[in-house]
């Protein structure tokens, strides 16, 4: 099978396993075989520090099979033990890292964690991926020591950093279609999806179907166009990443498609829309005689935690636009899209969240979050006022 091939299996398996985390061993095993490696561990998890640290999923797999007791393991035995957690924290996104990166030279002698990750799950000699995660969770993926002892060589590496985007798609994917509550779902149940808008296309980029959130969305043209049964954005910059994004996933000639996400603007103060385009392995369904190739999930963080940016001013002591800051970095926002929303430089916005931490004593973006989600569900200024009269 040639290097093409193997790629374009391992691609259709993630996408299979965006929808369903059952099918993740069997992508797992197509990788194994590709690198040849004892498999890998994926997990998704959101804190700053080994203390505070919650992990979401973690998923392990050694030749091709989900390892369970691995995960238990790791996670009630090793994992209290381990401080490897705010070392990952402090290397950039997408970097390859060898274990020994995050771990002394004494913990590799006495490290329990350590420990079980080189006799119980081959990953003595792994090497590490930190890859930006929804909102604001960050995802690791370890792939586990080579077969071989060629070790980490270059081929090795290159190979690892051609999956690195995927893999980070595929936990978007999976993330936005669990928060609407729609994963496992298949592609008739989500066009009764009300936690996520879906656009349904075939092969040409046509529109296919989509369900009633997306058709109030296309309706709206705020930020998306159907134009002659295709997709659009109001703006050129934006809609030229949307159509490169869309090129990528639909590919001619039966090529494997290539997912990837993207945040359109939107009229201020509106946050940015989140795009997540998905290409379907092969003709998954039939709608009017069109096979549906890929699909495009339309995300809106404004209508996540639901929390009125005047409530948070009022209660939190904040400015106008500091509310406005701080609630947008609730909904999972990052400050470089607050910024186009607001229209304002990414300096003035992590300005204004400096101000938010004095303000209240804080020191981490998590401690912001859980603050203004602990106001969800609590009366406006304006409602306490009406039911007093």
């Amino acid at each position: 099978m040639s290097d093409g091939d193997a790629f374009g299996r391992i691609l259709a398996a993630m996408h299979e396993a965006a929808f369903e985390p059952a099918q993740w061993p069997r992508a797992v095993a197509l990788i194994e075989e590709s690198l040849g490696v004892h498999g890998s561990s994926l997990a998704c998890g959101e804190g700053e520090s080994d203390h505070d640290y919650q992990i979401h999923f973690l998923w392990t797999c050694i030749h091709g099979e989900r390892r369970p007791d691995l995960e238990r393991l790791w996670l009630e035995t090793g994992f209290p033990e381990d401080r490897s957690i705010s070392r990952y924290g402090r290397f950039p996104f997408d970097r390859t890292i060898h274990i020994s990166e995050v771990y002394t030279g004494e913990e590799l002698k006495t490290s329990l964690g350590y420990h079980i990750l080189r006799s119980r799950a081959h990953a003595g000699n792994a090497i590490n991926v930190r890859l930006k995660g929804p909102g604001a969770s960050r995802v690791l993926w370890q792939i586990n020591d080579p077969m071989d002892r060629d070790g980490w060589s270059s081929e090795r590496l290159n190979r690892v950093g051609r999956l690195q985007p995927h893999v980070r798609q595929t936990v978007h994917v999976g993330q936005a279609l669990a928060g609407a509550g729609a994963l496992g779902s298949t592609l008739t149940q989500l066009l009764d999806a009300t936690g996520v808008g879906v656009i349904q296309l075939d092969a040409r980029g046509r529109i296919v179907e989509a369900n009633d959130r997306a058709l109030s969305l296309l309706q709206a043209g705020d930020a998306l166009l159907d134009k002659d049964g295709f997709l659009f954005t109001k703006t050129q910059t934006d809609d030229e990443a949307l159509q490169a994004a869309l090129a990528r996933a639909l590919p001619p000639f039966g090529n494997p498609g290539e997912g990837g996400s993207l945040a359109i603007r939107r009229t201020a103060p509106m946050p940015p829309l989140v795009l997540h385009v998905h290409p379907l392995p092969g003709a998954e369904a039939t709608f009017r005689g069109w096979p549906v190739a890929a699909l495009v999930l339309l995300a809106e963080p404004a209508r996540g935690v639901g929390i009125d940016p005047v409530l948070a001013a009022a209660v939190l002591g904040l400015t106008p636009t500091e509310s406005r800051v701080a609630v947008m970095l609730a909904e999972g926002i990052s400050v470089r899209e607050i910024a186009t929303a607001l229209k304002r430089k990414e300096s003035t916005i992590r300005y204004h969240v400096k101000q938010i931490y004095a303000k209240h004593g804080l020191r981490r973006e998590a401690e912001l979050v859980r603050l203004v989600q602990s106001l969800a569900g609590a009366a406006t200024p304006s409602d306490t006022n009406a039911s007093s009269n």
